[in-house]
């Protein structure tokens, strides 16, 4: 059996970015000291009661200017973990008891400098997704601090990293969508971004597209991808999906029509 010593809490940090999550901040911060009590906050311009909620739990908060988008905050972020790891957690995200002790393990004993996590997406607050490409949703989240080189500002960019990756087996929970108004609030906000970036790069767009787009990533979610093995929930997202995908598309479609 291998044996380890168990790594002090301060050596690994959780650095939490948000904006305007006030309602969800403080179960994220107690479920993080649950790991360590290194706990750092940077908020990118909130207007309600994050930072109040987040100082109230005696964690430092630290200020970055607002961004449509976590990207261009990540360097800061990352210069404020003062530890040998850091994990990377957004407000809507908690630790399980079997995570926690898996992280605890591998940061004893590992020679690679950084891992994916998989993310079990719960819909909803209570309904896990296993379908609709759900399932392997991987992200680098846990970092030792002097491998990390860069983290460009690009929406949905990966972070520069030296050394090896390796792969935690336990998942992170991610509550996401907690119910559809703020689904379609997201939407209006990141596919007008992801319509930019198309836009900057001389997407064409035609009425066709619409039709295209939308049937292309409901059959992608809800039948390649089977979401409707799981219910009432995985039609809903596969739907809200195929939605969100079309509403990139408009917005494409009105900003190539204004700049005419």
């Amino acid at each position: 059996m291998l044996l380890y010593s168990m790594p002090d809490k301060s050596s690994i940090c959780v650095v939490i970015t948000v904006y305007n999550e006030g309602d969800t901040i403080v179960p994220c911060i107690r479920n993080a000291k649950k790991l360590t009590d290194s706990i750092v906050v940077i908020d990118t311009g909130s207007t309600d009661h994050t930072v109040q909620q987040a100082k109230k739990e005696h964690v430092p908060v630290y200020a970055f200017p607002y961004s449509q988008y976590v990207e261009p905050s990540r360097n800061f972020a990352l210069s404020k973990a003062q530890a040998e790891w850091v994990f990377i957690l957004d407000a809507d995200e908690r630790f399980s008891p079997k995570l926690i002790k898996e992280i605890q393990e591998i940061i004893a004993q590992t020679s690679k400098t950084h891992f994916k996590v998989r993310r079990n997406n719960i819909f909803a607050g209570k309904w896990l997704l296993k379908y609709g490409g759900w399932r392997n949703d991987s992200i680098i989240r846990l970092i030792k601090t002097d491998a990390f080189v860069n983290w460009p500002d690009r929406i949905h960019s990966t972070p520069e990293i030296t050394g090896d990756c390796g792969v935690l087996s336990k998942p992170l929970e991610h509550h996401f969508h907690p119910n559809l108004e703020n689904m379609v609030s997201k939407t209006v906000l990141y596919e007008n971004i992801e319509a930019e970036l198309l836009y900057r790069a001389g997407r064409n767009v035609h009425i066709h597209t619409f039709f295209r787009k939308f049937l292309g990533e409901l059959y992608r979610r809800l039948l390649r991808g089977q979401g409707f093995r799981d219910g009432t929930p995985g039609i809903l997202e596969s739907i809200y999906q195929a939605y969100s995908k079309t509403i990139t598309y408009l917005f494409l479609y009105e900003k190539k029509s204004t700049s005419l």
